[in-house]
């Protein structure tokens, strides 16, 4: 009688175990947007969970499977030594704040320089809006 209860609860805490592994890794983010990122001005802002996919974000099941594919490295920093082009692409500015598959995601977004309108490229315009010099 007691090899049955012991196997039944081994049998229930496998299981339970077994479902927690199966469980997806969390996303959801928090998008702030600012068109004009040198003035406090007109603040958007967006949120996006997945799994299933929602939130205000426009067309989150893009950005959900976008997300899916490229995961975390798309919020990557720049590298300290690299060398950029000096052109100005706009005045926007994004923060991206939440997690991504279960990791923590914490960027900022900017089109100061050659590097950073591509790194605003890959975001765009699934996470963010295009960009670009307005005025």
């Amino acid at each position: 009688m007691r090899t049955f209860v012991v196997v039944g609860i081994a049998t229930v805490l496998c299981a339970g175990g077994l479902a927690l592994a199966a469980t997806p890794a969390s996303t959801s983010l928090r998008v702030t947007y600012w068109e004009d990122g040198a003035n406090a001005g007109t603040v958007t802002t967006w949120t996006l969970r997945c799994s299933p996919a929602r939130g205000t974000l426009p067309r989150p099941a893009v950005a959900c499977r976008r997300l899916a594919a490229s995961g975390v490295k798309l919020f990557a920093p720049l590298p300290k030594d690299i060398v950029c082009t000096e052109i100005y692409g706009g005045p926007q500015k994004a923060r991206v704040v939440g997690t991504v598959a279960g990791a923590r995601v914490w960027a900022t977004f900017t089109r100061t320089n050659g590097c950073e309108i591509a790194r605003w490229a890959r975001i765009s315009p699934w996470l963010v809006p295009p960009g670009g010099v307005t005025s």
